[in-house]
This record gives C-alpha cells, structure tokens and sequence, in this order.
C-alpha cells in the first residue's frame, strides 16, 4: 500500500488506474446506498477518486486503510449530494411550473401567462453566458443534463452545477418579482 501511495504522490497516472481497479466497485457501493441514484453515485466516485489523486498527502497509510479512508469520503460527499438535492427540489417545482402550458382560455389568465413568459424571458436572458446556455438548452430544447454536456462539450457534473446555479437564480428573481409561486 506505502508503494502505490508514494507513485500516487509522485503524480503516476497508472497509480491511480490501480487505486480505481481495486476500489471503485465498493465505492460506487457506498455512495448509491446513501444517494439511491446510479448516476450520482458514479459522479461521488468521481470526486472521490479527483480529489484523491489531486491530494494524495491528505491519506496517511500510518493511520489506517485506503479502502477505509477512500469509503469515508465517498460516504461524506453521497451525504453531501442528498443534502444539495434535498436542497435543490423547491428549484425543480418553480422550474416545473414555469414549463408548464396553462390550457384555461380565461382572458385574465392569458394575459397573466404572457406576463409570466416575459418575466421568465428576462429573468433569463439576465443570467450569465455560461448559465444561460444550460437552462436553454435543459428547457427549450429539451436536451437531458448529459445531452447538455455532450452539446457543450464539458462534464455532466458541470452541466448539473451550472443547472442548479441557474435554477436557484430564476427562482430568486422570479419570487421577487411576483412572477413564480
């Protein structure tokens, strides 16, 4: 284990092909237990395996085993996923309800829709570049995150952060506006 630490500290990408051979398995394990989602139990491991290979001194080998030490995080950042999740649903109702058609012909209601629409438009075009495109390409086009990702050409992760930061701000700016419920 010291010899595969100390070719992790140097920086041997095959190193870390090994640590992900050996452990990835029993990772992807302990964060789908916490998260209940495949695909972001496979994107904990992926932190997990990042943040190791970036900071390989964080592990003492003195102090006990990878395995452990690796699962231990695993464990924390699945917690930190549901937590962010728990977090983000309120988001995903205002998203919800901004994509939804209302089919009453009520004269009242259209002209309130519209309103709506505009408000959501601005509230939009207002986001930054990066945000923007995500939101865009999610709601208007219909893309999935990892649709998004592929058409962006960055990691679905990226695209799920970028998602959730622009959803956040929509929803902050539409509630203060009056627009969203």
């Amino acid at each position: 284990m010291a010899e595969l630490h100390g070719r992790l500290v140097a920086g041997d990408p095959t190193a870390l092909a090994v640590v992900h051979e050996r452990y990835a398995r029993y990772l992807l394990a302990v964060a789908a237990r916490v998260t209940r989602d495949a695909d972001a139990a496979r994107d904990v491991l992926q932190e997990v395996l990042v943040a190791f290979w970036q900071h390989p001194l964080r592990f003492d080998p003195e102090r006990g085993e990878l395995r452990t030490w690796l699962a231990v995080l695993a464990h924390r950042r699945a917690v930190d996923w549901v937590r962010r999740e728990t977090a983000r649903r309120p988001n995903d109702l205002v998203a919800r309800q901004l994509t939804e058609h209302l089919d009453e012909p009520a004269a009242d209601r259209d002209f309130l829709a519209r309103e709506d629409a505009d408000a959501v438009r601005a509230a939009v075009a207002a986001l930054p570049a990066k945000l923007r495109e995500v939101v865009e390409l999610a709601y208007f086009t219909e893309l999935t995150y990892r649709e998004v990702a592929t058409r962006l050409a960055i990691p679905e992760g990226t695209a799920k952060s970028r998602m959730r930061a622009a959803l956040s701000a929509l929803a902050l700016t539409l509630t203060r506006l009056g627009a969203a419920p």
